[in-house]
């Protein structure tokens, strides 16, 4: 017992305290350089999951715009190629031509009239909700049972029109790609800015880098002549007056346009559509809304100009349009530029396409009385400040000059046609107020 108790407990007093301390202290220092150790190691960890988590995320958001992207790939560039084929002849002759928003109205019917001479048609369209993305959907499968491609994209998308012109030399471009809407500009001014300035500028962009330089046909407006009062239109006349924001766009594109000629030697053909009407048209025009409303029984509002005068349109049927736009075409010049570099002068051609026969707006709508057999019920008012014009007046002399521009189908006829197409494709019967897409 005694020698249990001195081993536990030493004579002298002084060296327990001492030895007690020193462990102690080795114990103290142990843990510190313990801690220490762990909390290095617990920091690499940390700083590892946050790289490896920055990778990670990196990754998923490259993959993310990969994914998501509706174009590229080599099933794509083979529908691409299909598509941009020309069929005129056994030796494949003929164009090959990028048509912008050829899901839009203008844009489907160029398409497919190109595509059934032999042309080459790649098509690209946003397909944006400005109107119902189902009607250009149904184009774009009208398009596709033709045999023409259209790549869903956006041309302020710098990367797919050079992807574009990477796979395909293209020989044409026919610009139809827009904003449109003379009154939706004071809802939402910056879109026209985005398609219709932005837009024009990055497109030009590709197409002065391409090699070879497209020759490019582009959609001006009527509305560039703004106010200006003297009549017919004529493409002399000035149109530095805009009476909106869309015409505006529209001005400064063919400012735009200009310099791009200029600079580096594109081919410039730039056209002043008026008030284009048709089958598989735009529901915000009036003809269309009017149509609409007459046969839902809904009232029609029915604008009236200064001093209770009738407004009256240059209507001017689609195909007659179309005719135009292929006339333009096949007459523009080449480009002249190489590399982005100009050789030579090339040609800048503005034309007017309209009908040359206005109508008033009360006439337009007894005529779609007339084909719909029924009755309109009409809120006559007088115009608002909204960016309208009272009246438009093609004069198309040049245009029948150098483009052979002849149109052929008057208001009447031309509405016969529109109603039967909207009949059919709403799936409505005649005396019926039902249908089966609205």
């Amino acid at each position: 017992m005694r020698v249990l108790e001195d081993e536990l407990f030493p004579s002298t007093p002084g060296k327990v305290k001492i030895e007690r301390a020193g462990g102690a202290m080795n114990r103290q220092l142990h843990r510190c350089f313990a801690s220490t150790s762990t909390m290095f190691l617990w920091a690499l960890f940390l700083v590892a999951m946050t790289a490896s988590y920055l990778s990670f995320q990196s990754f998923v958001d490259t993959s993310h715009k990969y994914f998501a992207a509706s174009w590229g790939g080599l099933h794509w560039e083979r529908q691409i190629r299909a598509s941009a084929a020309p069929r005129r002849s056994p030796s494949g002759s003929g164009m090959s031509v990028l048509v912008t928003g050829a899901a839009g109205f203008v844009g489907t019917h160029c398409s497919l009239a190109l595509r059934k001479r032999g042309d080459g048609v790649v098509g690209v369209d946003n397909f944006n909700a400005y109107y119902d993305p189902s009607l250009k959907k149904a184009r774009k499968s009208l398009l596709a049972s033709h045999g023409v491609f259209v790549v869903e994209g956006d041309i302020n998308d710098g990367r797919l029109l050079a992807k574009l012109f990477d796979v395909i030399p293209f020989t044409h471009v026919l610009h139809l790609a827009a904003q449109a809407g003379v009154r939706y500009a004071m809802e939402n001014p910056a879109s026209y800015v985005h398609s219709n300035i932005a837009g024009l500028v990055t497109l030009l962009e590709a197409c002065k880098d391409a090699d070879p330089q497209p020759a490019i046909v582009w959609a001006s407006s009527s509305s560039v002549y703004g106010l200006n009062d003297k009549v017919p239109f004529s493409e002399r006349d000035r149109t530095d007056q805009p009476a909106s924001l869309y015409a505006a766009t529209k001005k400064a594109g063919e400012e735009i346009t200009h310099t791009y000629n200029h600079i580096y030697g594109l081919s410039i053909t730039g056209l002043r559509f008026f008030t284009v009407y048709g089958p598989w048209g735009r529901p915000d025009m009036a003809y269309f809304s009017f149509t609409r409303n007459i046969l839902q029984g809904k009232p029609i509002t029915v604008y009236r100009g200064k001093d209770h005068v009738d407004l009256a349109r240059d209507f001017t049927y689609i195909d007659d349009i179309v005719r135009g736009c292929l006339g333009s075409l096949d007459t523009a010049g080449k480009s002249t530029g190489t590399g982005g570099k100009k050789r030579g002068p090339a040609p800048y051609r503005i034309f007017n396409l309209g009908n040359t026969s206005p109508v008033t707006v009360p006439t337009l709508v007894s005529i779609l009385e007339k084909h719909l057999r029924v009755k309109a019920k009409k809120n006559v008012i007088e115009m608002p400040g909204n960016g309208d014009v009272p009246f438009t007046h093609a004069n198309i002399t040049l245009a029948r000059e150098q483009l052979g521009y002849k149109p052929t189908t008057n208001l009447d006829a031309g509405l016969k046609k529109f109603v039967k197409w909207y009949l059919s494709y709403y799936g409505y019967t005649r005396g019926s107020s039902k249908n089966s897409r609205q």
